[in-house]
Order: C-alpha cells, then sequence, then structure tokens
C-alpha cells in the first residue's frame, strides 16, 4: 500500500512549480549548431597550438547560442549579430580595466547601469545587455591572452561563427519560417473552432490562448522585415493578407462558443486545408464541401471561412490598404529613436538599471576587499539572476543555485577524469548541445547545462582543474545572496505583483474595446486592431501571473486571488467580440444608453482595481432588456465585480 506523506512534508505549491520542467519541443538544428560552433573554435585553436584564442572564440559562441532563438532569418541577423556587438564593446572594456582595482569597479559599475537600461527597450536590446555586462565582467576579472583588441575579434567571430551556421539554409528556406507561423496560426483557429461547441471551458480557453500566442508570434515574425518591404515583396504582402483573414474566423469563433450548437465537422477540416496551402505556398483553387449555414454564427462562420479561402488562393495580392489595417512599422531610425528616448525618459528604465548598479557595484566591492578567487563569477551570477524580463528574481536565484550545484556534478567528472586538450573536442560536442535542449526547460536546466560548459572553457584559459569548482559554488551563493537582498527585499516593487496594476489596464482598455466595437463609424481594422492589442497584453498578464505563482508568500498567494478575474476579463472581450459578429450577421444592435452603461462600469472596475494592492467589494448595476445583445456581456461585468469582492 502506498504510504501517504503527512501534509506538512508536502513541498509548497510556489516551490513545485519553480521545479517543475516546462514542455517543449526540441530544436534540433539549433542543437547541431551549439555542437559545431562551440566545439569547432576549440579544435582550431588547438590545431595552432592556441588553445586560449580557441576557449575565448568558443565563449563567443556560447554567447551566439543564447541569442539563437529567432525563426525568421531576417530576426536572427538582429537576434545574434547585434548582441556580439555589445559583447564585443563589454569584453573591451572590461580589459582595459582589468587589474586596475577600483577603477575596474566604478567601470563595471556603470556598465551594469549602462546595461540594466538598455534591457528595457525589448527582447533584441535585453540580450544586447546582457552580453554586454557579462562579457565585460569576464574581462575585468580574467587575463586574457593576445593584446587588448584580440577577445574582442575572438569573442566576436565565435558569436558571427553561429550567426553563419544559422543562415547557411537561408536561400533554400527564404520565407519558410514565416509561412510555417501562419499556417500554425491557421492551425490553431481549425483547433478553436472544434472545441468552440465542447462543454469544457478549459478546452476552450486553452485552445484561444494558443491561437493567440500563434498569431502574435506570426505577426512579429512578418513584421521583422523592414517596413519598406511592405509594398515590394509579394511574398509578404501575401503573408500580411493571410494573417489578416484570420481575424474574421476569431472573431466568430466566441459567437460560436456562447451559441453553444457544435459546428460540422466539414469546417475545421477546411481551415486546416487551408493550412496546409499556406504551409506548401500554393495558390490553385481550393474546392470547399461547406454544408449551407442556418444560424447567425453559422453564416459568419462560412463567410469568414469563404474569405479566407479566397485570399489564401488569390494568385495576387494587392498591398494596398494592408498597411492601415494592419498598423504598419514605423521605419527602424524612427523606432530606435523613439526606444532611446523612452528609455531615457522612463523611471523603470532607471529603476532597473539603479538596481543592477547597485549589486554588482556591490559584488566587485566585495570581492576587491575579500580575497575570492577569480571572483568574476559573483558578478556573473548577479547579471543571469537580476533579470526581471526573464523571470521571477526570487525563482532565478533559487533555480541559479540548483542549477549551479547539477553543473558543477557534471564538471567535476569531466575536469577530474577528462584530460586537457584534444579530448575537449568530443566533450565539448557532447555538452554543447544540451543548452539549446534544456533551456526551453525552464532556468535551473539551462544553468545546469551552461554551467560545465563555462568552466571547461575557464580552465583552458587558466589550467585550475577540479580546484575551481568549490570557490564557483561559493561565489554563485554570494551572487544569489546579493541579488535577493540588495536587488529584491530592497525593491518592494519587486516582490509585489504586479498583476493588479495591469489587470487594471486591461480592464480600461476593454472600456475602449466595447464602445469602438458598437459605434456605428468605427474603423473596422482599428477594432481588429484593438482586439488583437487587448488578446495580446492578456497574455502578458497570464505570463506575469504564472511567474508571480513561483514567488513564495504572500506574494504568490496575492497573485492565486487575481486569477478569477484574468479569466473574466478574457471572457468579456470575447463576449463583446461575438455581439458584433451577431450584429453583423442580423442582429439588433444595442442602444448607445446600453453602450454607454457598461462601458462606464467597466471603468469603474478599472479604477477599483487600479487603488488597491488586494480585491475590494466595488458596486455593480447592470439593467437591460434581456433579448440584446449585450445581455451576455452585462452577465460577464457583474460577474466580475463580484469576484473582484471578498468574501465577509
Amino acid at each position: 500500500m502506498a504510504r501517504e506523506f503527512p501534509v506538512s512534508l508536502t513541498p509548497p505549491d510556489w516551490l513545485v512549480r519553480n521545479l517543475r520542467a516546462q514542455q517543449a519541443p526540441v530544436n534540433r538544428p539549433a542543437v547541431a549548431r551549439a555542437a559545431v560552433a562551440l566545439a569547432l573554435p576549440l579544435a582550431v585553436g588547438l590545431a595552432f597550438d592556441r588553445p586560449g584564442y580557441g576557449a575565448l572564440a568558443a565563449m563567443g559562441a556560447l554567447n551566439g547560442v543564447i541569442s539563437d532563438t529567432a525563426a525568421a532569418y531576417r530576426m536572427r541577423v538582429l537576434n545574434i549579430a547585434v548582441p556580439q556587438l555589445f559583447g564585443a564593446a563589454g569584453v573591451t572594456i572590461g580589459t582595459l580595466v582589468y587589474g586596475h582595482g577600483w577603477v575596474a569597479v566604478a567601470t563595471v559599475t556603470g556598465i551594469a547601469l549602462v546595461s540594466g537600461m538598455i534591457s528595457t527597450i525589448g527582447a533584441v536590446a535585453s540580450v544586447s545587455g546582457l552580453l554586454l555586462l557579462l562579457n565585460c565582467v569576464v574581462g575585468a576579472g580574467l587575463p586574457m591572452p593576445g593584446p587588448w583588441w584580440a577577445p574582442a575579434l575572438l569573442i566576436g567571430g565565435g558569436g558571427l561563427l553561429v550567426l553563419l551556421l544559422a543562415l547557411i539554409a537561408w536561400p533554400l528556406r527564404a520565407g519558410v519560417p514565416e509561412r510555417l507561423a501562419v499556417a500554425g496560426t491557421y492551425d490553431g483557429v481549425a483547433n478553436l473552432l472544434t472545441t468552440c461547441a465542447g462543454r469544457s471551458e478549459v478546452a476552450y480557453d486553452d485552445a484561444r490562448h494558443t491561437v493567440t500566442d500563434a498569431m502574435n508570434n506570426a505577426y512579429d515574425l512578418v513584421l521583422s522585415h523592414r517596413a519598406r518591404h511592405h509594398g515590394r515583396s509579394p511574398e509578404l504582402t501575401r503573408l500580411i493578407a493571410q494573417l489578416n483573414a484570420v481575424t474574421p474566423m476569431l472573431e466568430a469563433a466566441p459567437a460560436v462558443h456562447l451559441s453553444g450548437s457544435p459546428l460540422p465537422a466539414e469546417v475545421p477540416a477546411a481551415v486546416r486545408s487551408l493550412a496546409d496551402a499556406v504551409r506548401g505556398g500554393r495558390t490553385e483553387p481550393l474546392t470547399l464541401h461547406l454544408p449551407p449555414p442556418t444560424t447567425e454564427t453559422g453564416r459568419a462562420i462560412d463567410h469568414a471561412l469563404r474569405h479566407a479561402a479566397s485570399v489564401v488562393t488569390a494568385p495576387d495580392i494587392d498591398p494596398s490598404g494592408l498597411a492601415d489595417r494592419l498598423g504598419r512599422p514605423a521605419a527602424l531610425g524612427i523606432r530606435t529613436a523613439r526606444a532611446t528616448r523612452s528609455m531615457l525618459l522612463s523611471a523603470g528604465s532607471w529603476r532597473y538599471g539603479l538596481r543592477l548598479a547597485l549589486c554588482i557595484g556591490i559584488a566587485q566591492a566585495l570581492v576587491s576587499i575579500i580575497s575570492v578567487p577569480r571572483s568574476y563569477w559573483v558578478a556573473l551570477t548577479i547579471t543571469f539572476v537580476l533579470k526581471p524580463d526573464f523571470g521571477s528574481v526570487f525563482s532565478r536565484a533559487l533555480l541559479r543555485a540548483l542549477g549551479t550545484v547539477a553543473g558543477l556534478v557534471v564538471a567535476a567528472a569531466v575536469l577530474s577524469e577528462v584530460p586537457r586538450g584534444w579530448w575537449d573536442v568530443p566533450v565539448m560536442l557532447v555538452l554543447a548541445p544540451l543548452i539549446p535542449a534544456l533551456t526551453p526547460r525552464g532556468y535551473g536546466f539551462q544553468t545546469a547545462a551552461i554551467t560545465p560548459v563555462i568552466l571547461l572553457l575557464s580552465d583552458i584559459l587558466n589550467q585550475e582543474g577540479t580546484a575551481l569548482l568549490l570557490p564557483r559554488l561559493v561565489d554563485s551563493l554570494m551572487g544569489c545572496a546579493i541579488a535577493l537582498i540588495a536587488g529584491y527585499l530592497l525593491w518592494p516593487e519587486s516582490w509585489h505583483t504586479r498583476v493588479g496594476a495591469r489587470l487594471a489596464d486591461a480592464v480600461a482598455d476593454t472600456a475602449a474595446y466595447v464602445e469602438t466595437a458598437f459605434a456605428a463609424t468605427a474603423d473596422p481594422g482599428a477594432r481588429a486592431r484593438m482586439r488583437r492589442r487587448l488578446y495580446r497584453d492578456l497574455s502578458g498578464i497570464r505570463t506575469e501571473f504564472q511567474r508571480a505563482l513561483t514567488e513564495p508568500p504572500p506574494t504568490g498567494r496575492r497573485a492565486a486571488a487575481w486569477w478569477p478575474l484574468v479569466v473574466a476579463v478574457e471572457r468579456m472581450v470575447d463576449v463583446t467580440t461575438a455581439a458584433r459578429v451577431r450584429i453583423k450577421h442580423g442582429s439588433a444592435p444595442p442602444s448607445q444608453a446600453e453602450v454607454d452603461q457598461v462601458a462606464r462600469q467597466l471603468r469603474e472596475l478599472s479604477e477599483g482595481l487600479r487603488e488597491v494592492d488586494t480585491l475590494v467589494p466595488v458596486r455593480s448595476d447592470l439593467t437591460g432588456p434581456a433579448g440584446s445583445v449585450l445581455e451576455p456581456l452585462r452577465q460577464e461585468v457583474a460577474a466580475a465585480r463580484a469576484i473582484a469582492s471578498p468574501l465577509t
């Protein structure tokens, strides 16, 4: 008979969530690139009797592997090449101040401030800021072989090797990642339509979140092209039009779900056939075997599906009007200027930069006063841990410590049993692929994979062997402690849940969406962009919620209290969209007084959420005609207000 553990011995939920491995497919091409990119420089360095040079180039390749996250080839250029430039600048600055005592401390601290502020701009900037500081710390903490300019060339060259390997197939597979992303959106819509009339709200919500994420990813990939290409590339124009054609089907899905009537099996099957056509780049006409619709929702789906089929199979797409409907991005120079201005004027940017600079300054000052062998590892740990855009700081500190222990076990076996020299190459061929394979599983797994690689490269540079293992563990624990105390506990906003403030913004945006959805003169493109932005924001709130749940009490417990309200807001957006679809296909529109009443109630709810850190009672006063298309929305708003009221 199985033994039941007492409740007191059961690990807390927040700890279980931290330790649970995330499910993710293995990116086999990235795994192969990592193996070649890290092992090849070592082999070349050994062949020319310059193992230190080979280790530095492999460190640059490691930076490239960390940056190698994009699917589209154009995005790979940005994601890998731009951070390498910052990394090269960082290691040059660090090399120049190596051994200069307090000058080095001040310089690295200043770089930490710049790195933190850069990291708030976006994903590419975040990795660029990370590599700027990481390489500066390494350059200031390790003696580098060769003249001062050699480390930058070697590390930059290693990163560019990863980029070269990532772009080898571009001439043969140009546009394939973008087509696969758009096709994945159609597949997601097919799954959503399959679950629309099911009884499981969880299955419907999961399918909707999946298709929202797929659509966001597809738009991000397509819009990674420069704005000036929008009217010149037929392939890009086609992809934009195909993505736009998904919107009417997504808008009709909530109406189908609310109706409770299952769609004929031919409908999702037809959407999957469109996905196959997009995936293969085919434009030959498709014969849709669809039964005649008999309801408002059926007509909406039929109309949306036939429109999507005409777009997918059209031999030529007129680019005029696509930019307005989609929201064409500004030119790169304009976006760069906006991002720089926002970074310099943002209180959040300065706050994060100061947090990171404070922690790095404490670490550098501490190791300057106390004799710590190879003290750069303390600052490295802080740099990795104190990345709020990568996840909870508390969770990352915990997982960093656990992952370091696991990585040190592997490193101990390698450093004690494998002789230095040519044996390092096959060892790297085995260890390097683990980084892209385990990174999607979670930060602890990534740390466990990166640690033995970094230690092996460090040993090639310094020949310390197993003597560096225990100091690395002590350094990691010191770094985690500094990050937790000076970068987490001393900054209340970092450990208070931010779900409430972001959710209040989403509720206010929902009020604006309600007004726009039922305005007679509203632009359909603006309405679609507003709905898509709302779902994207709610997806971000879900991510923030998941992060908060990994925090220990009371933060995790407070975040959990907001979850029903997150679901309620998503349903309000759904039923608003469903009402709009019903009106388009025959239902009577609501009166302006009904719309104003719902919008006012939503704004009152938003203000109530914005003023407190915990849920508080709010007034509910919603009435209207029972047969109105707004009746489901009124019910959802009333339910949201009831959720926002604590039990008394």
